[in-house]
């Protein structure tokens, strides 16, 4: 169940003043939105864009896993170069994952474009499934309806500066 389901009496700004105490305390928070019949859940950060850095969204994943490993690879991106698009994400414990820039962020993260503006950027953290397929591959299965969207166009990582 959302927030603003299980606090039917709470205000907009109690929510958002709720995720601002989240981003103080742990330095980002993390926003899910449920799926629906069409729809699969999506996830992502909240608090990144003021360090700099682009926000993460996982889509097609249960809450408790997407906030699992958005929280497990928040502190990375925080911490190290912010990957770029095609870019493997290799964490202990966690899937490989690979990088997607979010073409229309603003579509996707609406608590985020409500706090920072238009101007947000995004990384979606895509990942194979139980038999490795990635998303974009024809025998893909995703764990819920609809799959697992991609929101923006793949780029394979560009060669490493071999010179």
């Amino acid at each position: 169940m959302c927030w603003q389901c299980d606090h039917p009496e709470a205000t907009r700004q109690d929510y958002l003043a709720y995720m601002q105490d989240l981003i103080d305390q742990f330095g980002w928070a993390v926003v899910g939105v449920e799926g629906d019949r069409i729809h699969p859940p999506w996830a992502y950060t909240l608090g990144l864009t003021q360090y700099g850095r682009p926000e993460l969204v996982i889509t097609g994943l249960p809450a408790p896993r997407a906030t699992w490993l958005l929280n497990t690879v928040a502190p990375y991106v925080l911490g190290a170069k912010i990957p770029g698009p095609g870019d493997d994400v290799l964490i202990e414990g966690c899937p490989a994952m690979e990088v997607v820039r979010v073409a229309e962020p603003s579509a996707h993260l609406a608590v985020a474009v409500e706090v920072y503006g238009q101007g947000i950027q995004a990384l979606q953290l895509t990942y194979p499934d139980e038999r490795g397929h990635w998303p974009w591959h024809p025998g893909f299965r995703g764990q819920h309806r609809g799959g697992q969207p991609i929101l923006g166009v793949r780029v394979p990582a560009l060669p490493a500066n071999t010179a």
